[in-house]
């Protein structure tokens, strides 16, 4: 599986005869199984068609702030919660001091600002605009603010000069890219995850489920992963392809869901975001029930109680650091601190499944996180891809410190 598959890609594109390059650098990430979509400041147009770039991409290509049309599908806001990595290449020297000086006077420079994702520059310009100090100050200022340097390369230049300046070639810039996924926080640890809903049979024809479409919990596996972890995946029945690196098992109910746990133990590391039946029917009929003309008014289903699989998994003699979720559609906060304290949890995700731009089958997620402490740290709205990098950072961090 390809190293960038799934990943949101943003390719800012400015004004440099390096533009050229940046065709070919679309087609680089989209092998690697990318998802991108291309902004271009004015300058970037005279160097490269929209054209171009939009029939690479297969998506408009976004080219104004006040884009009335841009705004009512992807504006500048929705594109910076949208994207996993924002990649400037050509990062001109113009465009480099604009996003030093925190400029927002176009689609790119404010994307910039409004992101949570890394953001990456790919130098291109003159060596000796390169070696000047005010580049070389206005690199060493966005570094300091995290932004990552790509390059340059050195080389010959378009114009005759010989030197560093060189934007890096589209096959390192892709490279480079992936590797903006990959922390190794974890490395050395096994994490188990649960992710999915869970079906608890009726007949052999019907079932009992839930909503759960399993792309948080997949998420937080594949970011697991890119943090350096052995992660074993507990799936119930989802359409997810298993994440890269990925220890895939499949389970149907919720005693199978805990059966698949508990062979997975020890771990080092539960995250527990399964939507498990808390109910089954306490009698499965062999055969498919039929209508009976006696029963107007309805059939009586008897249920009882599953295993309660996060709180026997946390109150094990070797438990592991548990961090469970809270899927609530009110009262979020004070049901998912009961449920910490409850169950024995080191932390517990807290996720507003009401809101539909949010809940269940939804790209995108917002969600708190409770510690023991009952003190909340909120990640705001993004794609559930880069809330699952953040919260596996977040999660690290208290384990590692636990």
């Amino acid at each position: 599986m390809q190293r960038l598959y799934r990943k949101r890609i943003v390719l800012g594109v400015g004004g440099g005869i390096a533009a050229y390059k940046s065709a070919e650098l679309v087609r680089r990430l989209r092998d690697q199984g990318a998802e991108v979509r291309v902004v271009m400041t004015r300058a970037g147009r005279e160097f490269i068609t929209p054209l171009t770039l939009q029939a690479l991409s297969s998506h408009p290509v976004h080219l104004d702030l006040l884009d009335p049309a841009a705004e009512a599908a992807m504006g500048h806001i929705e594109l910076a919660r949208w994207a996993d990595l924002v990649l400037v290449a050509p990062a001109t020297a113009d465009l480099m001091a604009r996003l030093a000086q925190g400029t927002a006077d176009d689609l790119l420079t404010t994307l910039a600002l409004a992101t949570d994702a890394p953001v990456a520059l790919a130098p291109a310009m003159n060596q000796a605009m390169w070696r000047d100090p005010a580049t070389q100050a206005n690199v060493a200022l966005l570094q300091s603010r995290g932004m990552r340097l790509f390059g340059p390369g050195a080389g010959s230049q378009a114009c005759g000069d010989v030197g560093p300046g060189r934007m890096l070639e589209p096959d390192e810039l892709a490279l480079v890219a992936a590797d903006c996924f990959r922390s190794g926080l974890l490395s050395g640890r096994h994490l188990l995850v649960t992710a999915g809903p869970t079906q608890e049979n009726i007949d052999p024809v019907r079932y009992i489920t839930n909503h759960s479409s399993g792309k948080m919990g997949f998420a937080l596996a594949e970011a697991a992963a890119e943090a350096g972890a052995r992660v074993t995946l507990v799936s119930g029945p989802v359409h997810l392809p298993t994440p890269d690196r990925v220890e895939r098992v499949d389970v149907v109910s919720a005693r199978d869901m805990l059966a698949a746990c508990e062979a997975a133990m020890p771990c080092d590391l539960l995250i527990a975001a399964a939507a498990v039946a808390d109910y089954r029917p306490e009698v499965v009929a062999p055969h498919k029930l039929k209508k009976d003309p006696s029963t107007v008014d309805g059939m009586l289903l008897r249920m009882v109680r599953n295993p309660d699989i996060l709180a026997t998994l946390a109150n094990r003699p070797d438990r592991p650091f548990s961090v469970g979720f809270a899927a609530e559609t009110e009262n979020l906060l004070e049901y998912a601190t009961r449920k910490l304290l409850d169950k024995n949890l080191d932390l517990i995700i807290a996720n507003d499944v009401a809101n539909p731009s949010i809940g269940f089958n939804a790209e995108d997620n917002a969600v708190s996180v409770i510690d023991r402490a009952q003190h909340e740290t909120r990640f705001g709205q993004a794609s559930k891809g880069h809330i699952a990098r953040q919260l596996v950072a977040f999660i690290a961090d208290r384990f590692l410190k636990a």
